[in-house]
């Protein structure tokens, strides 16, 4: 999963000015965020929101596959679906049946950076979710017969997802190719052989190295209050011991020396085109600027319907059936800007590279009008209007600047440094990164369907 900062950071400009024409009693914003941590290092914050008696519960474990290594990539994702097979106490599917019969909705994700266990249910029944939560944080029993066949389901998952995906298998390839160290280049869901490979010995050893208090937070959004809370954690996740986690070395890209291309044949009725640049990440929020003005240029190229690229590549020029563009800023690795899109019929991808490598220049060398600026970054709050209104997104903006070294209290400051982004710096990085020797190229070469294959549909048992 890609997290943009123009995403992030747009549910921010959207709560931050909703706020100034909602009453008070409505506003859930980042200073009625109060957070503790528990004495075996487990860190918990809390958002009050009141406007209706549900609550929302994430447990972020920081780890993912960027902690991974050859050999057993996919074994956190692997792991994500057996922390549902059960515990001493409570039985495989116990877990989201209680849930459910308490009328909540339950569901996980693995990412590169993080995994993370997330349940809505009425504000009364957060101590359900937070005591099976802490159960299995230490009490999970990874039984060999449950791994077998979920590993099936997990290989049946990665063939869905991505073997069956051309866009999916260009993806992976793309950024396989554009990090050849850095582990951001391992799929969340792994390799194929790795998975075939995997044995139940792999996953208890990745359970015992990583699940424990602290290297954990648990985030609640809803119906509560921080102290009522605080004292559900202690009760519940304060007896579990810490563990001694193994050391997190820097692990650094070694500097690119050339464009890299790569093509990648798939079942498609058309050919795609797209581009990475390897760009700065955000990691200090009061001093940076440079990720901050790549995030405002990915808006003004991509940001809003009338954006750059989608009225001059697709509306005027017609070099484009679809256009995009994008910047992942927020991680523990290295940042990408990608641009891409399938070209329209009588065009090639080469045509539509360089229409897009236009773009890129026109900015470059004529940079950008203050009211286009101010254009994007309304479009950006206007396209977010509904999103302060779930108490998922709330949780997962803390959630995601925790586990990214962040801190859920630049929430602000992030909004304060976006708002500051001039016309010339957005200029100046699209002068200083948009150039060959930070490039890859990745192409989607269509195939036609075999005679007699049919597309195939969602394996049984794959969680959303």
């Amino acid at each position: 999963m890609l997290t943009t900062l123009r995403n992030l950071f747009s549910l921010t400009f959207l709560m931050a000015s909703l706020s100034l024409a909602a009453a008070p009693a409505c506003a859930a914003d980042a200073a009625t965020v109060a957070e503790t941590t528990l004495k075996n290092g487990m860190k918990v914050i809390v958002r009050p929101d009141h406007r209706a008696p549900v609550v929302m519960s994430q447990v972020w474990y920081k780890i993912g596959s960027v902690d991974e290594f050859n050999g057993t990539t996919g074994v956190s994702h692997v792991l994500e679906h057996m922390m549902f097979k059960g515990t001493r106490k409570v039985p495989s599917g116990e877990y989201s049946r209680r849930v459910a019969a308490a009328g909540g909705r339950e569901n996980a994700f693995t990412s590169r950076d993080h995994t993370v266990y997330h349940a809505q249910i009425a504000a009364k029944s957060l101590p359900l979710v937070l005591e099976l939560e802490a159960d299995r944080m230490r009490n999970l029993v990874l039984n060999e017969a449950e791994f077998k066949k979920e590993i099936k389901v997990v290989m049946e998952e990665r063939r869905w997802r991505v073997e069956d995906q051309p866009g999916s298998l260009v993806y992976e390839t793309l950024i396989g190719t554009a990090l050849q160290a850095h582990p951001y280049r391992i799929p969340v869901i792994g390799y194929m052989d790795d998975l075939k490979n995997l044995d139940i010995v792999d996953v208890r050893a990745w359970y015992r190295r990583w699940y424990a208090p602290n290297n954990a937070t648990l985030v609640v959004v809803g119906d509560v209050e921080p102290k009522a809370v605080f004292a559900l954690a202690e009760r519940y996740f304060g007896a579990l011991k810490p563990s001694v986690l193994p050391v997190r070395k820097p692990q650094a890209e070694p500097a690119q020396a050339g464009i890299r291309r790569v093509r990648v044949k798939g079942v498609a009725e058309e050919p795609t085109l797209t581009m990475a640049w390897r760009v700065p990440s955000l990691t200090d929020p009061v001093n940076d600027w440079k990720p901050y003005a790549l995030d405002v240029l990915s808006g003004i190229l991509d940001g809003y319907p009338g954006a750059r690229l989608n009225t001059r590549l697709v509306r005027e020029q017609r070099v484009a059936l679809d256009v995009d563009a994008g910047y992942d800023g927020i991680g523990r690795g290295p940042s990408l800007f990608m641009m891409g899109g399938s070209p329209a019929p009588g065009k090639t991808v080469d045509d539509l590279e360089a229409a897009l490598r236009q773009q890129l220049r026109l900015v470059a060398d004529e940079g950008v009008k203050p009211e286009e600026l101010a254009r994007t970054k309304a479009q950006v709050i206007a396209s977010q209007v509904f999103a302060r209104d779930s108490i998922n997104a709330q949780a997962s903006m803390i959630g995601q600047l925790e586990s990214s070294g962040l801190g859920h209290r630049s929430e602000d400051l992030l909004l304060e440094r976006m708002r500051a982004v001039t016309a010339e710096q957005v200029q100046q990085v699209a002068r200083e990164f948009f150039v060959d020797d930070a490039l890859t190229v990745a192409v989607l070469d269509p195939q036609p369907l075999p005679a007699g294959a049919k597309p195939k549909g969602r394996p049984a048992g794959v969680r959303d």
